[in-house]
């Protein structure tokens, strides 16, 4: 059923009576009526052969217009391939740029892969690998396969265009592409210099050369060649590849004029306006106006013109506004019915005139069970009934909302939708309204996105006012304080005063300010790498005695929701931390001196027996010089001797003592330049005691000329001797026989990760270690002793650890059966000489001498 404005519109166009027509014609003179008669067909002829040439000539225009249209298509579709082509090689060039830069790729390697992408993309004719001297280190040039290696001299750039664009590239750390010209000696070439960065430092260029020739014949499709005349042409116009012509070899000079040669032109990207696409096209047709069909229809319309003219107005009249009828229909229904938007048409009462099917959609209701109804409407919620009648009156008041309204929907399975609803005026074709049309859509889920996205940020919100730390964001160079949390705001306020005091506490450099007045950008467009602190990542430990408080303060820059850099500052309330650190270096001093006490005391018979050697020969020679003194059978010489021996024993005898009161003694932490070999020494003194009473051979090797450590000497002293200690009780516990009862202590220098280390290794060929004790074998109070209290091992260990070292357990295997147990720990070098031994990446393993 057509529409009123289609309606009105076919009447308008419908034919009309005749009769003032005729009454306009009987009013003529005869002698007018016979100039008319004679007249107006030579005029309606002559009107009609206009119109014929005036087709033509659009023709014609329609052809050349078309060819312009294609040409300039296909040059923009060569151009787009081309880019996408240059912009695909420049991605993988800038990747393996990144490579170089980041010292992946070796000389042999930078070879291989310019191998690779010069088959990859014919049109690479080199790469060259320069450095930031302006020395080429590597290039490789297709075709010779030749590569070149850093010499004693190195090539360096001369090419004084070459030069302009590394140091454009330098200045500006981006690819730049240099302006290619034509050679009358040699093939036009292009330059692409990529930066190699590393750490935001330059370091030379990828110096790329294509091949425009070759760029020509694989990046321009073979079949708008065979189309048109394409070439590549540099700033000056030169052709630098491709073919053109001439237009005065393309033009067509066929009557009745000529036409003009459709040629498109267009710079190619990325490289710039030195490099254009220009695109001439063929003439393959003689046209429209150059044929013998031209004046055969031109007579045959002369024709038709003078049999038609009485009838052709009329008729072509009907068809136009036929034709225009249809149209109009099937495109206002092929519209309505593709619309995702419901449409509802309303009369000046209120009754439905009209739906689309996306309305029908929506709701579940047919079009005839909505068109002709009026309010309450079958779509309309029961219980907002007398709220939607009241928006309805004010609808067809003119008392319109520009955005709209929101209202519920109620579909015909009786389930409920948001929707929105936009409502305009109907106007007919002669300006009359006559209703109101209104678009409804379903904005259900976009409300349900908006309640999820509200509740989302709520939860947000609460967890960040609930958090532990305290949470402040501000812009840098501005003391505006962007978001703060519950904590910030009860330890600072609402001020940006604590944000800057905690930056500034944290040790991170605060930005220069500028006067942005003057900038069409903020200060920090572009991201100030050079004002930004190097350590944002790491952590600082501040105390803030306005709080009376310990923090731990994390630093981050972020992009603001607006773009501005703004910083993030995490503080985090560690008082109860470092007050537990504190006490818990106090009990470790304590238990330090506790296991020295312990370990002495475990070795007390041993000491015992060592004393009681030096005191039993002073004994003797006491009591043999007493009794030859009383028989006077002692001379001068022989007393000096005797008591030369005594003294010597007695001598021996306090240095016993010496050594084990220094051992014990409980002293500060100390830690000073110590040499290697006399803490070894020191501690083997010690452990010799243990070690001959348990009948087990020690034997050592200390590496000469070894550096000092930065060492608490008693410390380290104390873990050799558990270590040592240890060693002799498990040998002493397997029951080896003599020949296998066996210590070995080796000291050597050694790298660890990169860093020099000197290595203490402690060896026992006792039974090694159970799979169950391994896994607990640093357990503080854990012991496989009956008298132990666990706590040797976990100290020895914490000591090392303090001491920035690492410490390792492993058992010795012949086989299947564990011939001893080896423990070892690593100390690091104070000042690490220039030159270091045999490098050990992984943890270190004990090779044993079959």
């Amino acid at each position: 059923m057509p529409t009123p404005s289609l309606l009105s519109q076919l009447e308008h166009f419908a034919p009309q009576p005749a009769a003032p027509l005729q009454r306009w014609w009987a009013r003529q003179s005869p002698h007018r009526q016979d100039r008319f008669a004679v007249l107006a067909p030579l005029a309606a002829v002559l009107l009609f052969l206009v119109a014929i040439m005036s087709a033509f000539g659009y023709l014609r225009f329609e052809e050349n217009a078309r060819e312009r249209e294609a040409i300039n298509r296909d040059v923009e579709y060569t151009q787009q391939r081309l880019r996408l082509r240059l912009l695909e090689q420049q991605e993988q060039l800038m990747r393996f740029a990144r490579e170089i830069s980041s010292r992946e790729v070796s000389h042999n390697d930078f070879v291989t892969r310019a191998e690779a992408l010069v088959n990859l993309f014919p049109e690479l004719r080199a790469l060259n690998w320069v450095d930031d001297k302006l020395k080429i280190r590597v290039n490789y040039r297709s075709g010779s396969g030749t590569t070149k290696r850093p010499a004693a001299r190195s090539e360096t750039l001369e090419d004084s265009d070459t030069l302009v664009n590394f140091r454009l590239s330098r200045d500006l750390l981006l690819p730049i592409y240099s302006t290619p010209k034509a050679q009358t000696d040699e093939a036009a070439l292009l330059q692409l210099h990529l930066p190699l960065i590393e750490k935001a430092k330059f370091k030379g260029v990828l110096w790329v050369e294509y091949s425009i020739d070759a760029l020509f014949r694989y990046g321009v499709p073979q079949e708008l060649t065979s189309k048109y005349a394409l070439s590549f042409h540099d700033g000056a116009g030169k052709l630098l590849a491709g073919t053109t012509g001439s237009e005065s070899q393309l033009k067509r000079h066929l009557l009745p004029w000529a036409s003009p040669v459709n040629t498109y032109e267009m710079p190619l990207t990325p490289v710039g306006n030195g490099l254009t696409v220009r695109g001439m096209a063929y003439r393959t047709s003689l046209g429209v106006i150059g044929s013998g069909l031209f004046w055969l229809v031109m007579v045959l319309a002369g024709i038709t013109a003078w049999l038609l003219l009485a009838n052709w107005g009329h008729t072509r009249k009907r068809i136009k506004a036929q034709d225009a009828l249809v149209q109009e229909t099937a495109f206002r229904r092929a519209m309505e019915n593709s619309m995702l938007t419901g449409m509802r048409a309303l009369d000046l009462q209120g009754r439905i005139t009209y739906v689309n099917k996306a309305f029908c959609r929506m709701t579940g209701w047919s079009e005839a069970e909505l068109v002709d109804k009026t309010a309450p409407f079958p779509y309309w919620p029961e219980e907002d009934i007398e709220l939607l009648n009241t928006r309805l009156k004010d609808e067809l008041e003119g008392k319109i909302q520009a955005g709209g309204i929101q209202f519920r929907v109620k579909r015909r399975d009786g389930s409920l939708m948001d929707a929105r609803l936009y409502v305009s005026p109907l106007i007919d074709a002669f300006g009359q309204q006559t209703g109101w049309m209104t678009s409804m859509t379903d904005i259900t889920e976009p409300n349900r996105v908006r309640d999820q996205l509200a509740a989302s940020h709520e939860r947000f919100t609460a967890v960040l006012e609930a958090l532990d730390a305290s949470i402040s964001v501000a812009p840098l160079g501005s003391d505006e304080l962007l978001f703060a949390n519950k904590l910030y705001r009860l330890w600072f306020g609402t001020q940006a005063g604590g944000h800057l005091q905690l930056v500034e506490e944290a040790g991170v450099p605060s930005p220069v300010t500028s006067d942005e007045t003057q900038d069409t950008v903020d200060a920090f467009a572009g991201l100030p790498t050079d004002q930004l602190s190097d350590k944002e990542t790491e952590s600082a430990e501040v105390y803030l005695g306005s709080l009376g408080r310990w923090l731990e303060v994390r630093t981050r820059y972020l992009s603001w929701v607006d773009g501005r850099l703004a910083q993030m500052v995490i503080a985090t309330d560690i008082t109860a931390r470092r007050v537990a650190e504190e006490q818990s270096e106090i009990q470790t001093q304590r238990a330090e001196a506790s296991s020295r006490l312990i370990t002495m005391g475990e070795m007390a018979s041993s000491v015992a027996h060592e004393l009681n050697q030096p005191l039993t020969a002073i004994n003797n020679y006491c009591n043999g010089m007493v009794s030859r003194i009383k028989a006077d059978q002692i001379n001068k010489d022989e007393l000096l001797g005797a008591l030369e021996k005594t003294a010597r024993q007695a001598s021996r005898a306090g240095q016993i003592i010496q050594r084990i009161r220094s051992f014990v003694k409980r002293s500060e932490p100390n830690r000073s330049l110590a040499s290697v070999t006399t803490l070894v020494a020191e501690a083997v003194e010690l452990a010799e005691i243990e070690l001959r009473r348990r009948n087990v051979k020690l034997t050592q090797y200390v590496a000469p000329h070894l550096p000092s450590l930065l060492v608490d000497p008693i410390l380290i002293e104390q873990v050799l001797l558990n270590l040592l200690k240890n060693a002799a009780e498990s040998v002493d516990t397997a029951q080896r026989p003599t020949a296998q009862r066996l210590v070995k202590l080796r000291v050597a220098q050694a790298v660890m990760s990169t860093k020099p280390v000197i290595e203490f290794m402690v060896t026992d060929t006792g039974g090694g270690i159970a799979p169950e004790v391994m896994t607990r074998l640093y357990e503080a109070f854990y012991s496989t002793k009956a008298e132990g209290m666990g706590i040797g091992l976990s100290l020895c260990r914490s000591i090392v650890e303090s001491h920035l070292g690492w410490m390792k357990a492993e058992n010795l295997y012949n086989g299947s059966t564990v011939t001893g147990c080896c423990f070892t720990f690593w100390l690091p070098i104070a000042n690490p000489p220039p030159a270091s031994p045999t490098q050990r990446t992984d943890s270190p393993t004990l090779q044993v001498a079959p």
